[in-house]
């Protein structure tokens, strides 16, 4: 039986696929995750899954849709009118909030 094996290299790390055992059951397949993916390089903790317990859904099949195809482009500030007046106001809020910050910071004194 093929077990795909998925490694975390730190704490709150991705798992990341590194590979694939065979082994007739999870026990061993565990066992033989550490000895092949885990001895050598740093791990966190490694995920056995059995090969044939993993669904794909592919991007080219009908009806499926997948990232890139929403419209966020009022997301991205360079997608904005912007003229001198209103970066001014930017910048008086952002000297405002400079001026708070260092009073908060005095008054904790």
């Amino acid at each position: 039986m093929k077990w795909e094996v998925f490694r975390q290299e730190k704490t709150k790390d991705y798992h990341t696929h590194v590979g694939n055992v065979h082994a007739p059951n999870a026990e061993m397949a565990k066992q033989y995750a550490q000895i092949m993916h885990a001895r050598r390089k740093p791990a966190n903790s490694l995920w056995v899954v059995p090969k044939e317990e993993i669904e794909e859904v592919h991007a080219d099949e009908r009806g499926v849709e997948m990232g890139g195809t929403t419209q966020k482009e009022y997301r991205w500030a360079t997608n904005y009118n912007t003229d001198e007046t209103f970066a001014e106001e930017i910048e008086d809020s952002q000297r405002e909030q400079e001026a708070a910050e260092r009073d908060l910071a005095e008054a904790d004194r």
